[in-house]
């Protein structure tokens, strides 16, 4: 079987577990026709009915550099449809140039942001519950490699093996990783206080009564984390992100937050600190919606694209903003950013007094 043909089979049958008669919404752009074409072959052949909407180069940044306020404000009805009503919703991320809309007007993007905000909370209730089954996934193409720093042919390569598609049963493999990590999932949820600790992170918070979700490569393609949300007001402490990460296409490196009850009351950068100053502006993003574990050890460097770094084994994440729904968490934003930080050398994450983390690896399971 071709690796595509994998990856369609892979997306259907177990990530969205597409049944005769339901519907399915698939957003992507025009690179990623190959792969679209075999998920619709797949999921023609399981009973779906689908639709699909493909971008095309500068899409995004030709609206948002001319639309006028009643096009920013107007959302797309089969967008909320689909959002509202579908089964299932697979986004296939397949970028033409990543910093393709850098240089646009942030009051375009916030007017932009404001107008999607109804949709965006119907997703995040509906994804919490899976009635509407949702996974997220990459075609690699030439602007993600670039962003890499590999090839294309190097950074395929990277893909399908973050995916597991170089085994004989991908799908096989994705249920033991769903067995692994549900052991530190029920470990994680009887827990209260966790603290991650590294060379320059002490920060602690609180998780009783949220829940540890186990990200199995349903959700997203590729996977391996477990995931919650703290307990709004008992993050404190400082905690140092050294793995780079980008917003709406601006490079931010090295991130320093300091956090007091919860909040974010400083922060710094070596590089975009300017990027986290306007973030910041955004209501809900000056406390925290995730705390997580990267689990996926066939994702050893960062890309900057977060689908794959905050999967890294041997790393952490926390993300401000909005909290995922199913998790328990409260906290809501127009945002959610994930920061990443190296675990793999000294890290430490301490359960309720109990080490069970260390230099990048469960040692008690």
């Amino acid at each position: 079987m071709r690796i595509l043909e994998k990856y369609a089979n892979l997306l259907v049958h177990y990530c969205l577990e597409i049944q005769q008669g339901e519907r399915l919404y698939i957003t992507t752009t025009t690179l990623a026709q190959p792969l679209v074409r075999e998920v619709y072959r797949v999921a023609m052949k399981a009973g779906a009915h689908i639709d699909i909407k493909m971008a095309f180069r500068e899409e995004a940044k030709i609206f948002l550099n001319h639309a006028n306020d009643d096009q920013l404000t107007h959302v797309s009805p089969l967008q909320k449809e689909a959002m509202e009503n579908y089964d299932a919703y697979l986004a296939i991320r397949a970028p033409f140039n990543l910093k393709e809309t850098q240089s646009v007007d942030p009051e375009q993007r916030k007017k932009r942001s404001k107008a999607l905000s109804g949709i965006n909370q119907t997703y995040f209730t509906r994804t919490a519950d899976r009635s509407l089954k949702r996974s997220l996934c990459q075609y690699p193409t030439q602007a993600s490699a670039q962003e890499a720093g590999m090839s294309l042919e190097e950074y395929q390569q990277f893909v399908f093996n973050a995916c597991n598609l170089f085994a004989d049963d991908p799908e096989g493999e994705w249920l033991k990783v769903r067995a692994s990590q549900q052991k530190v999932v029920d470990y994680l949820n009887k827990a209260d206080v966790v603290q991650y600790k590294s060379k320059k992170t002490d920060i602690t918070f609180r998780v009783k009564d949220r829940t540890w979700m186990n990200s199995d490569g349903q959700t997203n393609m590729p996977s391996g984390e477990v995931y919650s949300a703290p307990i709004e007001d008992s993050v404190n402490g400082v905690a140092f992100f050294d793995y780079p990460i980008v917003y709406m296409g601006q490079d931010v490196h090295n991130v320093t937050l300091w956090v007091e009850n919860g909040v974010i009351v400083k922060w710094d950068a070596e590089r975009g600190k300017e990027v986290i100053d306007e973030v910041m502006k955004i209501p809900g993003a000056n406390r925290f919606g995730e705390v997580a574990i990267g689990t996926n050890y066939n994702i050893q460097r960062a890309t900057k694209n977060i689908l794959f770094d905050e999967k890294i084994g041997g790393s952490i994440h926390m993300a401000v903003g909005q909290a995922y729904k199913q998790n328990g968490g409260l906290n809501q934003s127009a945002i959610h950013w994930d920061m990443i930080s190296d675990m793999r050398d000294g890290g430490q994450i301490i359960v309720d007094g109990e080490l069970m983390y260390e230099n990048g690896k469960f040692i008690i399971f």
